[in-house]
């Protein structure tokens, strides 16, 4: 089955111009899809489908890997006091209950204790 170029009507396959428009048809006609391509698009879109799946399972592992690390790098373990062996939080430098410098920790002067 042929088509005219210019107007898409329909046309016989021996038909010199378009019966419609009056274009020519020996350069202006084109064919209907044929079933191969119809098979081979069909094909190239379950293999686009295949390739995003795997695309978004990546990315997926991905974001799941960077979120991992910047948890470790916000979390810092719990430091217990060596005076009163109260835990304080991993970014802190004294104890929030003695006042004591915590072991390891470098800022500013160390507390007296009372």
């Amino acid at each position: 089955m042929t088509y005219c170029i210019n107007c898409g009507e329909e046309l016989p396959k021996d038909a010199l111009f378009c019966s419609k428009c009056g274009t020519k048809t020996g350069t202006g006609a084109t064919t209907a899809p044929s079933d191969e391509m119809r098979e081979t698009l069909t094909r190239m879109s379950h293999e686009m489908e295949k390739a995003f799946t795997i695309a978004a399972k990546e990315m997926q592992e991905a974001f799941k890997v960077a979120r991992n690390n910047i948890q470790k790098t916000i979390y810092k373990e719990p430091i217990v006091c060596a005076s009163c062996g109260e835990k304080n939080a991993g970014s802190a430098i004294y104890c929030f209950k003695c006042g004591n410098k915590l072991a390891g920790k470098t800022a500013g002067k160390p507390k007296e204790s009372t």
